[in-house]
């Protein structure tokens, strides 16, 4: 959290150094005081005496009319004010980040063919670092941005804030952003809504029926990849071979994927079996369990089984036995994708 809010202090004491507190902190006193004087329009600054944060920081500002008056600034204001030094202290370090890249961008060429296997591969714990770690990497990043999105690691109301400030900037400098969900990510109104906000001609979005991780590449120079289920340790990649390797597997998945904005993946062929169904027989077949299937293919168990039971009802399969045998003498595996 920043403190340096209400004018630079963290801080702010009264005379006796007994009401100390930053603004993002305000004191109950001080706010009811403050909602008092924004519903009435005034409070007596004999009230303020106990809480003088609020003319501190400053929330309220001397009644021109009678001076034993205080009148309170509009929240509008008064939260303008506040961010004011944020977002010039985020424009500096954007700044700095960026002036920093360009001073090393020349050496780095240098150093890309001869680079330490040591070096190649860095091991980030926690959710922090590898945020760390992601901002830093888009911050330098300048041609391109490639991801893998599985559905089960949909990202959250609070993560997708951060992907979004993360990726604005990409896209104002003009960096391409290419992104893979899986097929149930068309069903996911948050996800839909942030891909519609950030698909202005340089994000483009596909969709596929199977993912297995996330994958995400800057410049064909750095790559992350999860280590665990629970994200929070991930590899940072930097070995030119394994960087093309892993180009190489996303552009397999992008070919084979269906645009965000193209129909949808889910109607029903002429075999009357849906593309996800046939996703799940084909899985079926290999031998996976329920469980297995709904994580591969980004759903949860019950919507699989109520699938399993449409593509039995289909092939007339009145066990699962039965079903996978009927799913092999269909032919529907057989089928163009």
């Amino acid at each position: 959290m920043f403190r340096t809010l209400g004018g630079g202090d963290s801080e702010m004491k009264d005379a006796k150094g007994t009401h100390p507190h930053a603004v993002t902190d305000l004191c109950e006193e001080g706010s009811q005081l403050y909602a008092t004087a924004l519903r009435t329009g005034r409070v007596a600054r004999s009230a303020v005496e106990a809480v003088p944060c609020l003319l501190e920081f400053p929330l309220l500002h001397p009644d021109p009319n009678d001076p034993d008056w205080l009148r309170p600034i509009t929240p509008g204001v008064a939260l303008a004010r506040q961010l004011a030094p944020l977002e010039h202290e985020i424009a500096e370090r954007r700044r700095s980040v960026l002036q920093l890249t360009d001073l090393f961008e020349p050496f780095m060429s240098l150093n890309t063919q001869t680079i330490p296997t040591g070096d190649s591969i860095a091991v980030l714990e926690g959710g922090d670092r590898i945020n760390a770690a992601l901002n830093m990497a888009t911050a330098q990043c300048r041609t391109e941005m490639l991801t893998v999105q599985p559905s089960d690691r949909l990202l959250t109301e609070h993560s997708l804030v951060q992907a979004m400030e993360r990726d604005r900037p990409l896209i104002e400098r003009g960096v391409r952003i290419r992104t893979v969900y899986q097929h149930t990510a068309r069903y996911a109104p948050d996800q839909l809504a942030y891909a519609a906000r950030l698909a202005d001609g340089k994000a483009e979005y596909r969709t596929i029926d199977e993912l297995v991780e996330r994958l995400i590449i800057c410049d064909e120079t750095v790559a992350f990849i999860p280590t665990r289920d629970d994200q929070q340790v991930a590899l940072e990649l930097r070995h030119p071979g394994l960087i093309r390797y892993l180009v190489k597997v996303f552009e397999f998945m992008w070919n084979r994927a269906v645009p965000l904005t193209v129909g949808t993946p889910y109607e029903i062929a002429s075999d009357g079996i849906t593309e996800i169904q046939y996703s799940i027989a084909k899985l079926l077949v290999e031998g996976h369990v329920d469980e297995a299937i709904a994580r591969r293919l980004g759903m949860n168990v019950r919507t699989c089984r109520a699938h399993i039971a449409k593509l039995a009802t289909a092939l007339g399969s009145g066990s699962r036995a039965q079903l996978g045998y009927l799913i092999a003498q269909s032919g529907i595996l057989d089928r163009e994708h």
